[in-house]
């Protein structure tokens, strides 16, 4: 079966919070909006809209179309410089900051 296009964004919005170690938090932060939207947003309990896809990619410095072809292309057009190292844990802003995943 299919992803529908909702769960195709979740899912890459969640692949690039893994690859880059960042929080849901820190990812509110730079849309400008709270964690709790964000975790709505997940859960698919709310809607990404096209204007919250927009700020995810430029966010993480990816195509919007991109984001919308799902987790896989995703993460593979995410800049180097923005993935985790792997073997080196979570980037030090979020082992400070916590927040959920």
């Amino acid at each position: 079966m299919r992803m529908t296009l909702d769960e195709r964004v979740r899912s890459a919005v969640a692949a690039l919070l893994y690859a880059t170690g960042e929080s849901q938090t820190e990812l509110a932060a730079a849309l400008g909006v709270s964690q709790a939207q964000v975790s709505r947003r997940q859960s698919g309990t709310a809607a990404w809209s096209l204007a919250d896809c927009d700020a995810v990619a430029a966010h993480y410095g990816i195509d919007p179309l991109d984001l919308l072809a799902g987790p896989t292309r995703a993460t593979e057009t995410l800049p180097a410089q923005r993935r985790r190292v792997p073997g080196r844990g979570l980037r030090p802003a979020t082992a400070r900051g916590g927040g959920a995943r």
